[in-house]
């Protein structure tokens, strides 16, 4: 018998395996020149995968264990040791690759021998206290430590920190539940139907509402949009039987509840004082009571405790989903999660909650699901809560225990590309993606999903291959965001890539298809514990971002300059993690006044030079940079700007005159009369008359108290506000399409920013706002020489 004979008789998946592991022994360089398919890697859709080659196997446990046996001691950091460094010990695990440990006993001496020091320099401000209000003022005393004792109590990252088995998370919690958008109210006005005006149930008319209120928006306009409001709107209204039958979006006019949403937003523009208070303090109400919550005897803030009200569904992208009807929320779909022996909140009359759970190791306070995505939401804790706190530092405790691993990590995934089993090829062809390009792993979609991608769910048509090794990357991430890159790769890294592309392969096939996520963060958490592809995401950045603040921040420059730099840094790593965004539609009329202002300050400088001549002509001489005209100042523009500044001090004079009638009202005195207000306002035009001559004959009137001396120092301030704000305008041009807010928060490491702002004698209000300060308060206590 023939061997093709013989062949035939095989059963098919053992003839596949037989030509995939025969390509797979041969030498890499010679695979490209084969006319044979053999070498095609399996294709999910279209052949099994073979049982030695799943993800079950073993098959990567000697190449694990021999990087164990060559590691004798943990890979050393190039950065420098500092006093809040984390210490790393290693401990052997299952032969695979080792775990490590991480521990904060250095940091926390380092910051409790701080807060002993300020402790006693509390003591003593105590102490000085009750020698100056001995007696009287006692109650003080008492308030001053009662405060202290609760910012102690606050700091939950000074104490051993527990829950490190991530089980039990609180001891006691108890909460008011969440707050239900208020019942609908109608409006009454009525959409038109074939040119005709319909009467709408309630129901019906608020579905309608909230496509009226999105009239001439870029979701209204979406065909998607359209295409699913119309079906759930014209569902609803069969359902209440509209009379006349709702058939037609086409004939759907939604012009005039449009109309009346335009008049509701300049009512509530013109709304009195009393109003926008009255509106005020019942948020005030609400916050006070779901706005916090008891945790393990602290009062801690609650996130966004307001379950979301009906509406259409938006999404980001081109989601499928977007313009679905968004049902409202009921007590019943609720769950609460609270401990045993606390107060169950009491319903919305007329209601009971779905359900009361007492479940200590998770940190929601209420959960439910919404109709559209199927998807579960949950209420929980505020972002500078203990609990988030934690959670943030661990993740970031775990990103900067990697940068101990990383060097092993990368040697054992370099020497698996070239392994014989396919499966254990692909995976560490994404780990080498995931690592250097800072990808998401990316997980299987839905057909009624958008169509994002990330790493693992990479498709051939998001993949073009350039030699020598050239790598075109090409495809939609999260939230529908454009991935598009184009980068030199490792040569065993294009020779597999080009591999997993060979044919019969066709657009729409998986890249890895072998591999999934989950596949891939067992195997991460074999290597490390805790690792996960986006440990790796969070290492990258906060890597990134330390390497770049080191070499661009200038040490002598001015506060400007450092932000620019710390700005510039901040994008490197936007750009590693593709955080971007769309130019905003007025970015351009932002610039050019920027431009405005300089010229503003340029005018200003122009004045003061001008008033120092005319105190001292014979400075003309002696400082020839007097007389020097400033850059960007036409004629058309001077004349142009002195209007405006005229305009500002009649508007400011009548502004005046209105507030000191509204005062002598109130105290019952006699009004200002329209001929007080022209008096006062002869002084504008006095102003105007000044500025036209001076326009004319070039000299200044200098001001009373003018001296060249004052002029000078003005000067310098001038000159320093214009460089600040032209360092301003070159960050805000290099940032237009970057988003520097959510590396910022999720993926940078605060005490990189923190150590920063103390080395270089950066405010921290320049780089975080109140809102990130006391989120990030567990990494505001770091040194200036605390390193990630």
């Amino acid at each position: 018998m023939s061997d093709s004979d013989s062949s035939e008789d095989m059963p098919l998946a053992q003839r596949r395996k037989q030509k995939v592991d025969h390509h797979l022994t041969t030498d890499d360089d010679n695979y490209e020149d084969s006319s044979s398919d053999s070498d095609v890697p399996l294709r999910k859709r279209k052949r099994p995968v073979l049982k030695e080659e799943s993800s079950n196997s073993e098959s990567d446990a000697p190449l694990a264990k021999k990087a164990a046996a060559k590691k004798t001691a943990p890979a050393k950091s190039s950065a420098k040791p500092s006093k809040t460094a984390t210490k790393v010990k290693s401990e052997p695990t299952n032969g695979s690759s080792r775990k490590i440990k991480t521990s904060d006993d250095s940091k926390q001496s380092t910051v409790k021998k701080r807060v002993k020091k300020e402790d006693e320099d509390d003591k003593s401000k105590v102490k000085k206290v009750k020698k100056v209000d001995a007696g009287d003022d006692k109650s003080k005393v008492k308030k001053i430590k009662k405060e202290e004792e609760e910012e102690e109590e606050d700091a939950w990252w000074l104490k051993e920190r527990e829950n490190e088995d991530d089980t039990v998370k609180w001891t006691t919690l108890s909460h008011n539940g969440v707050y239900f958008a208020p019942s609908y109210v109608p409006h009454g006005v009525k959409m038109k139907y074939d040119g005709k005006p319909v009467t709408l149930a309630p129901e019906v008319e608020e579905v309608a509402s909230f496509f009226g209120a999105l009239l001439y928006t870029e979701h209204a306009e979406n065909p998607t949009f359209q295409d699913n409001f119309f079906r759930d709107f014209s569902k609803l209204a069969k359902k209440h039987k509209t009379v006349p039958e709702i058939t037609s979006f086409k004939k759907c006019d939604f012009t005039p509840m449009y109309d009346y949403f335009q008049k509701e937003k300049e009512r509530k523009k013109s709304m009195t004082k009393e109003e926008k208070q009255a509106i005020k303090d019942e948020k005030a109400t609400l916050d006070e009571k779901y706005g916090f919550c008891m945790l393990d005897g602290r009062k801690e803030k609650v996130g966004n405790y307001r379950i979301e009200p009906p509406g259409l569904f938006r999404g980001r992208g081109k989601h499928p989903k977007t313009g679905c009807l968004k049902l409202r929320v009921h007590p019943e779909q609720v769950t609460l999660n609270l401990s045993k022996d606390a107060p169950v909140p009491p319903a919305p009359a007329g209601h009971k909650w779905g359900k009361i759970v007492h479940d200590d190791t998770k940190t929601w306070l209420a959960t439910w699901k919404e109709n559209v995505n199927d998807s579960t939401k949950y209420v929980f804790l505020a972002a500078g809560s203990s609990l988030k706190g934690q959670s943030d530092l661990k993740k970031f405790e775990t990103a900067r225990a990697l940068k101990g691993e990383v060097e092993n990590i990368r040697r054992v995934y370099m020497a698996e590309l070239k392994d014989k089993k396919m499966f254990i090829r692909q995976r560490a062809t994404a780990m080498y993606l995931i690592d250097r390009l800072a990808l998401r792993a990316g997980n299987e979609k839905g057909e009624d999903e958008a169509d994002t991608v990330g790493c693992c769910s990479l498709r051939f048509e998001h993949v073009t291959l350039e030699k020598p090794n050239i790598m075109h990357l090409d495809f939609l991430g999260k939230d529908s965001i454009r991935y598009q890159k184009s980068m030199e790769v490792d040569e065993q890294v294009f020779k597999n890539i080009r591999l997993f592309k060979r044919e019969p392969a066709q657009e729409g096939d998986e890249l890895f298809d072998r591999l999934k996520t989950s596949e891939l963060n067992k195997h991460l958490q074999s290597l490390m514990k805790g690792l996960t592809a986006k440990v790796f995401r969070t290492y990258n950045a906060s890597f990134t971002f330390q390497d770049q603040l080191q070499k661009l921040t200038p040490v002598k420059g001015t506060v400007a300059e450092k932000l620019l730099a710390y700005n510039r840094a901040n994008r490197e790593v936007a750009i590693l993690c593709n955080h971007q965004r769309a130019v905003s539609k007025g970015h351009a009329v932002q610039m050019d006044k920027i431009v405005d202002k300089i010229r503003a300050l340029k005018y200003q400088k122009m004045k003061l030079k001008r008033t120092i001549v005319t105190l001292e002509p014979k400075l003309k001489k002696k400082r020839p940079e007097l007389l020097e005209p400033e850059s960007d100042l036409e004629d058309e523009w001077i004349e142009e700007y002195e209007a405006q500044i005229i305009a500002k001090e009649r508007e400011k004079t009548k502004l005046w005159w209105e507030k000191e009638n509204e005062k002598r009202k109130e105290n019952k005195e006699k009004p200002l009369t329209e001929k007080d207000l022209k008096l006062k306002l002869k002084d504008a035009d006095e102003h105007e008359k000044q500025l036209a001559k001076e326009r004319k004959n070039g000299n200044v009137t200098a001001p009373k108290g003018a001296t060249v001396e004052k002029c000078d120092t003005q000067l310098l301030k001038l000159d320093e506000r214009i460089a600040a704000t032209r360092t301003a305008m070159v960050d805000k041009e290099e940032n237009k399409q970057t988003a520097l807010g959510t590396s910022k928060i999720n993926y940078i490491d605060p005490r990189i920013s923190a150590a920063w702002c103390e080395k270089y004698d950066v405010p921290l209000e320049k780089i975080f706002t109140k809102t990130l300060r006391d989120k990030f308060k567990w990494a505001m206590t770091v040194d200036a020489d605390w390193e990630f």
